[in-house]
């Protein structure tokens, strides 16, 4: 087969296993967990035992000591079959794990990343509030110093993972006094400290598999030690994982853009009218050539832009453009295949309906599509001044 996106040996070895994985394991479950709004959580062991949950995470603390291109064709996989395991992944790894891997010590390595990124344990982490979605600067949730430990108090909402997480990575104010993105640090809170309190999760329309839940914390107290990184200076390390993220969440929708093109080019050729395959017609044919064009620029600027992450390279407009467009992406090519496979596009049976379900979220989480055109506003103008 033909290496034409330049993929290393070991880059080619993990995606073949992910597609193995998502062909004959995630397709035959993915159905009935939806319906039923279910957590996944055989498919999570089973990621966890292949390595999936620490792709990026050196072998020393648990992981797979792989590059983030890796990690990003694992998810691609897996979200041709499933976006809610592809995105428990991505909220684990990219932004539950991630920060103990910048930036925690090597205590908190050994005693939370190597559970996390060996699969032993998962991982949530708790930036969103109710008043403070795209704005993570207007945090309201507090940790104040108490002799030896931090006092937590507020809320989080939309907490993905939250239902079967072992650890929390909580985002909050430990100088209330300072403006706002300054003064946020980032705390390690186990499940089952006193004061911690896990809602329901949220009944949603998109990744119904995927568990998203407010958190309520009263006088919750938690060693100084979990601080993770530097007293006040979370926003800078939460914002890098979420540019991590921003990758992490565009190989979701390339992979479910893909799931969605290979169904709907199948039902074309199986489908027949007036005697031909709707596929031979023109009106048909161009949508499947526009979605494959779409699906394979958003693609190469996604491998692209992991590459620069790995080469340590500054990539956060480019990974916010590769989130705004993938996602956009993704919606428009879903709603083409519900298009050309008509009445059958809207029932569960053919499962297109589902992504086209699920496909909507990604426009959303972990920066809106006008948060991002503002993000890259601002880029374009300090660029050419």
């Amino acid at each position: 087969m033909e290496n034409k996106y330049f993929l290393t040996e070991d880059q080619l070895a993990i995606q073949a296993l992910a597609k193995d994985f998502a062909d004959n394991t995630v397709a035959k479950t993915v159905r009935e967990l939806d319906e039923a709004h279910a957590f996944p959580m055989e498919e999570v062991k089973m990621c966890g035992e292949l390595g999936f949950l620490g792709v990026c995470v050196p072998e020393e603390y648990g992981g797979a000591g792989m590059d983030h291109l890796s990690d990003v064709l694992v998810m691609e996989q897996i979200a041709r079959h499933s976006s809610s395991l592809a995105s428990i992944i991505d909220a684990h790894t990219s932004l539950g794990s991630m920060p103990l891997l910048h930036a925690g010590t090597e205590e908190q390595k050994q005693k939370f990343l190597v559970p996390a990124a060996s699969g032993k344990t998962l991982c949530a982490f708790a930036l969103t509030e109710p008043q403070s979605g795209s704005d993570a600067a207007a945090t309201k949730t507090t940790a104040i110093l108490d002799g030896d430990e931090y006092v937590i108090n507020g809320s989080k909402a939309f907490i993905t993972n939250s239902t079967y997480a072992d650890t929390f990575l909580v985002a909050a104010k430990t100088d209330p006094d300072a403006k706002g993105s300054r003064g946020i640090s980032v705390l390690i809170v186990p499940r089952n400290t006193p004061g911690l309190d896990i809602g329901k999760p949220e009944e949603k329309m998109s990744n119904r598999s995927s568990y998203s839940c407010p958190l309520s914390f009263q006088d919750v107290r938690v060693p100084k030690e979990n601080i993770v990184g530097e007293v006040n200076k979370g926003f800078p390390l939460f914002m890098k994982c979420v540019d991590d993220g921003r990758i992490a969440i565009s190989a979701v929708a390339v992979g479910m853009a893909q799931g969605v093109l290979e169904r709907a080019t199948k039902y074309a050729k199986e489908r027949v009218t007036f005697g031909r395959p709707i596929c031979e017609y023109q009106a048909i044919n161009h949508k499947l050539a526009e979605m494959e064009t779409e699906i394979e620029v958003a693609r190469r600027m996604m491998y692209e832009v992991a590459r620069m992450s790995d080469a340590g390279m500054k990539f956060s407009a480019e990974a916010t453009m590769l989130k705004m467009y993938s996602s956009e992406m993704c919606v428009r090519v879903c709603d083409k295949g519900v298009q050309i496979m008509g009445g059958y596009g809207l029932c569960n049976e053919y499962e297109v309906e589902r992504f086209y379900r699920d496909a909507k979220l990604l426009t959303i989480g972990e920066g809106t599509s006008e948060i991002c055109r503002m993000i890259i506003g601002r880029h374009v103008l300090s660029k050419y001044e």
